[in-house]
């Protein structure tokens, strides 16, 4: 038996229509393979993976927080379905068929998961799309789930007797109002934590550190607990773009092929990180669509960036996670310049957050009282969704497998993130994934806002090219003059990439 975090339970609240906390991978398999062997290789795995396993559990009148429960049965025929493109289907096929099916709500009232054996691909190939609710799962251990239904080698041989799973039921209607009453009596208690974390770091706070005097009340509380100087953060202002504003009901999905050792032969010649690369690559192609659409802002861009707070080696439950906020430079024209002010940025970011990362939005949610969580993150999204977003896009990187991975006998190929956005975080989510490298990127688009999200791969391998080029003339330490706006080289149509992609990377 486990209760959801506050976190956890947050990811419920805030779902509307529009705003859906799915979290997806698309594999992409180098052959078709049967429903029932991916049944077959299911059944024999999912003792491993309680994610795929547990149900929601509602306290009455919504009083406290759900509880997590062991489907006693759980209806893979139900989980797994089986759809098929005309063949031969092609990338941006394939890419609106996994938008419509991530755009739908998961069943609250089943384990809060799908996955959808595709057909129909171009080269013999087949896919598989797998949903998974944000609730239950954050980028690691999403990755984890996935993980543990692949195989090291084609032929694994037959698996162990499973043991007895163990999970204890949960709790009476009269034990959940109960432990409802005492959480609601420890909200202040949380309030109270929650305002000595937040008051000395009210500057890493979306919104509130815009507010007049907010850094310097910051560092004023700091010096007052006798708490080391922590490096001084930039005031963020998200402009407004064609990614501000509430999202619609309906998604855009695109996904790229990027070579790893190419990336790093960037971070070696420029001495940076590869997420360093993947940051500026993601800059770079939301410049080039921000200029094709005439609405580039003479400042740099927000993003959101997830940072994990799990501890190797630690077991956790839920998510463990928070929003690290920094400038993506897109309104630098030159591509080296993009990538040093890039990496100056995350570089003072993670300065920040290495000694004590931000604990301020988990003690927030915790201190609210359950029943009000729904009605106040809904209103909250609503609200700051149509006035003030605090960032303009999510740039992601998650930690991938540098070895071939297999399902069911079949290669995988690539794996495709496919994440979240809401009103609050802009209309476009950038995600990538290191997987036998290669970096497999996905992105999703609000349909109203990206209406042309095809043209980001694209962009995406022009930015890499140009940035090789670049750095090749440019040693570290190095800094020329350069400019701030003016068109990049390279501003015809953007190339597709190719169907049969690979994987990527993270913070290194």
């Amino acid at each position: 038996m486990r209760q959801l975090s506050a976190l956890d339970a947050q990811f419920l609240d805030f779902e509307t229509v529009t705003n859906v906390a799915n979290v997806a991978g698309l594999a992409i398999l180098d052959r078709v393979i049967a429903r029932e062997d991916l049944l077959v290789r299911l059944r024999a795995r999912l003792h491993r993976v309680h994610q795929l396993r547990r149900r929601l559990v509602r306290v009455p009148l919504g009083l406290d927080r759900p509880y997590w429960a062991a489907d006693a049965e759980v209806d893979l025929d139900y989980h797994v379905r089986e759809l098929g493109l005309p063949a031969p289907g092609d990338d941006e096929e394939l890419g609106a068929l996994v938008a419509r099916l991530h755009e739908r709500r998961l069943d609250r009232d089943r384990p809060l998961w799908e996955m959808y054996l595709i057909h129909g691909l171009e080269g013999g190939r087949s896919a598989v799309y797998t949903k998974l609710h944000h609730a239950a799962v954050d980028g690691l251990t999403g990755a984890d789930v996935l993980g543990a239904l692949m195989d090291f080698e084609p032929d694994p041989g037959p698996e162990p007797e499973p043991a007895p799973a163990g999970e204890e039921e949960p709790p009476g209607a009269v034990r959940m109002l109960a432990q409802g009453l005492l959480h609601a009596v420890g909200g202040p208690v949380h309030t109270l934590r929650f305002l000595a974390y937040a008051v000395p770091r009210l500057d890493e706070i979306p919104l509130v550190s815009q507010l007049p005097g907010a850094a310097a009340l910051s560092r004023f509380t700091r010096r007052l607990a006798g708490a080391p100087p922590l490096p001084e953060l930039p005031r963020f202002t998200a402009p407004r773009t064609p990614l501000s504003g509430p999202v619609s009901a309906h998604r855009r999905f695109a996904f790229a092929e990027l070579p790893l050792d190419e990336i790093k032969k960037v971070k070696n010649a420029m001495g940076v990180t590869v997420n360093d690369v993947v940051m500026a690559l993601s800059a770079s192609a939301v410049r080039r669509w921000l200029l094709a659409r005439d609405a580039l802002p003479e400042g740099p861009l927000v993003a959101g960036v997830p940072f994990s707070l799990r501890v190797e080696g630690v077991e956790g439950n839920g998510n463990q996670v928070t929003m690290m906020i920094s400038p993506l430079p897109t309104h630098v024209a030159d591509p080296v310049e993009r990538l040093r002010e890039t990496a100056a940025a995350m570089g003072r970011i993670k300065d920040r957050f290495r000694p004590a990362p931000a604990q301020w939005l988990r003690e927030f949610t915790e201190s609210l009282p359950a029943a009000l969580n729904g009605l106040a993150d809904r209103s909250a999204f609503a609200l700051v969704g149509q006035t003030a977003p605090p960032i303009n896009l999510i740039v992601s990187n998650v930690p991938g497998p540098q070895f071939p991975l297999y399902i069911a006998g079949a290669r995988l190929l690539a794996h495709y993130p496919v994440s979240v956005i809401t009103d609050v975080s802009g209309g476009m989510n950038i995600t990538a994934f290191s997987y036998d490298g290669r970096l497999d990127v996905g992105i999703v688009g609000c349909r109203e806002m990206v209406p042309d999200v095809w043209t980001l791969p694209g962009y995406l391998r022009e930015a890499l090219t140009e940035l090789a080029e670049a750095s090749k003339r440019d040693e570290p330490g190095k800094q020329g003059k350069r400019g701030k706006q003016g068109k990049p080289g390279g501003q015809g149509k953007p190339g597709r990439l190719s169907a049969g992609a690979r994987d990527s990377v993270t913070a290194r």
